[in-house]
């Protein structure tokens, strides 16, 4: 039987991968026991003593055998060092890379990916599927999966899905990706320049390996646990293959790219929605409210208290389709210029009407949303419910909806400790 606890304590009930680490960090005794303790006889007793079980203690082992084998415990405890005025080792993991190393799944040649499976979790699950550790795979396993890999004449629709698990993308890549995630149309150009470094409006594979340089000088102290500095060459990905095909010859042109950036945001959008229409062509406005709120910095009362709101003043169920899902989400990756539209009600110290609201969407994507979609979301965050919205909360928490819950892990006030200790309690009850 699979021991509960700590394990499940820390990868199910904690909001986010910081929030894990934040609690070993609270808890560095318990961490800096294990170190000086593992391996002699003694050392379950050694827990029982600070207040844990046995049982406790081998979900503890379980959990740091699988993290460290992806170089994380290292970097928790570098942390520590360097407030305790010790030369500091590696850096503590940005939630970015926690992220990554949580749902990465593969290794090739001491090297961590994900796969196209892994990313599309990322970004559409709170936690990665159940699995034992990470796979390893060798040369021949690396060169079939390349070898199948679509060239961009295939076309991208519906890429990620259709290469599923065999396919490799670099901790840079996925970076790359929730930045495309996030850019309106208007901002596929800006990003098609920034890697046309010479100006003659196509790329090749050297202009998009800028890439690498990058974000590898950004995160120069981690991410031997996530990616080998100074790699010659950098061995060739999924994406690579597919954007300048197996010889690294092709070129990719501003339509190409554009395209590609349109597909993956359609497939991680309709991957959303299909969670919750389970094949139907609606979802209920619970089910939206619910999908809108999930990676934000709202707690579960607060997102329950706003479901509440739209199934009482929504009593007969219309539905959301995905035409007015997809729309909604290319305004929020329009919502930079949504916010600029607001700040005249800023100014005036005005609340924003259903009206205001989508005529400011009209303006900034050219784009009409429909009626009862608007009338939905002013039921989601229009608590006092006078017909008129807080626009900057309502901005704020659709910049974390938009990112995901990256920033909620910046912006989330609550005492880590304190929250800690409860899901210990709440884990321990259970035995």
């Amino acid at each position: 039987m699979r021991p509960r606890g700590f394990l499940n304590c820390n990868m199910a009930a904690l909001r986010s991968p910081s929030q894990l680490m934040q609690s070993c960090k609270a808890h560095k005794t318990l961490l800096r026991n294990f170190s000086r303790f593992r391996g002699k006889r003694s050392t379950p007793l050694s827990f029982v003593a600070t207040g844990f079980t046995t049982a406790a203690f081998v979900s503890f082992y379980q959990w740091h055998k699988k993290y460290k084998t992806r170089g994380v415990i290292p970097i928790l405890l570098a942390k520590e060092d360097e407030e305790a005025g010790q030369k500091p080792t590696p850096r503590s993991l940005t939630y970015r890379e926690m992220r990554f190393l949580q749902f990465a799944s593969v290794q090739y040649n001491g090297q961590i990916y994900m796969t196209p499976q892994d990313f599309l979790e990322s970004v559409t699950e709170e936690v990665p599927r159940p699995r034992i550790g990470t796979t390893n795979l060798n040369e021949r396993d690396m060169e079939q999966w390349l070898k199948h890999t679509p060239s961009r004449r295939k076309g991208d629709n519906k890429l990620f899905r259709k290469l599923h698990d065999k396919g490799i993308i670099s901790y840079t890549e996925y970076l790359f990706l929730l930045c495309v995630l996030t850019k309106p149309k208007s901002g596929f150009r800006i990003a098609f320049n920034m890697f046309d470094t010479d100006g003659n409006q196509i790329v090749d594979k050297k202009e998009f390996l800028v890439l690498e340089g990058v974000f590898s000088n950004q995160q120069q102290d981690t991410a031997q646990a996530i990616t080998r500095k100074n790699l010659e060459p950098i061995p060739d990905t999924t994406l690579l293959i597919h954007f300048f095909g197996p010889k690294g010859n092709d070129t990719m042109q501003y339509d190409d790219f554009s395209r590609f950036m349109e597909n993956l945001q359609a497939e991680v959008i309709e991957l959303e929605f299909m969670e919750f229409s389970k094949g139907f062509r609606t979802i209920s406005e619970e089910d939206f409210a619910r999908i809108l709120l999930r990676y934000t910095m709202l707690d579960k009362s607060d997102v329950e208290a706003a479901v509440v709101r739209v199934r009482t003043r929504i009593p007969t169920e219309k539905g959301i389709t995905f035409e007015d899902f997809q729309q909604f989400c290319h305004f929020l990756n329009n919502l930079d210029d949504f916010t600029i539209a607001m700040k005249m009600y800023t100014y005036a110290d005005k609340s924003v009407s259903e009206e205001d609201f989508q005529r400011a969407v009209m303006v900034c994507t050219g784009q009409t949303l429909s009626t009862h979609l608007v009338k939905t979301v002013f039921q989601i965050f229009d608590s006092d419910g006078d017909g008129h919205l807080s626009h900057k909360e309502f901005i704020s928490i659709m910049k974390d909806r938009l990112h995901r819950g990256s920033r909620s892990h910046l912006m989330h006030t609550q005492d880590k400790w304190s929250t800690y200790k409860t899901c210990i309690k709440n884990e321990m009850k259970s035995y």
